[in-house]
């Protein structure tokens, strides 16, 4: 599984003019579910995207997590992250999950994060979504697992 994270101030999600998922300062993370990818994946991902420390502390280090400062958490579907793009010009999804693995891996990720973080919205999967997102820094990691 992949995550493509971003520190923020404030991310929403809109499907069909209706936003579906906001937060404000936290991570909005692009998930991406690969062939060969599992719950134990999936719950390695997010005990990674929740401890993952990219907050500045009072020093200005990037030293605190998700968890420590209590902010919000967007998760949005993205098959795309699954992508070959090592050569040629346009992208093979032949790595990717297939569509029901995708969204009951997702929908796994959410239910879970759901379950241990208090603060917690998704996109919408198979959606045509519109995110907006203000990126603090800009502050942009990748997570595999």
């Amino acid at each position: 599984m992949i995550a493509l994270i971003q520190r923020v101030t404030q991310s929403k999600v809109v499907v069909n003019d209706k936003t579906v998922g906001e937060i404000e300062q936290g991570i909005m993370a692009l998930i991406g579910v690969e062939k060969g990818d599992d719950q134990a994946k999936a719950d390695k991902l997010l005990k990674r995207i929740l401890g993952y420390r990219i907050f500045a502390d009072d020093d200005d280090k990037m030293n605190l997590s998700l968890e420590s400062i209590g902010g919000g958490l967007l998760l949005v579907p993205q098959f795309t992250l699954a992508a070959d793009t090592k050569s040629g010009m346009r992208p093979s999804f032949s790595s990717a999950a297939p569509p029901a693995q995708g969204h009951e891996l997702f929908e796994y990720l959410a239910g879970r994060a759901k379950e241990i973080y208090s603060t917690v919205e998704t996109g919408e999967f198979g959606a045509d979504m519109k995110v907006h997102l203000v990126n603090d820094g800009p502050v942009t990691f990748t997570l595999q697992v």
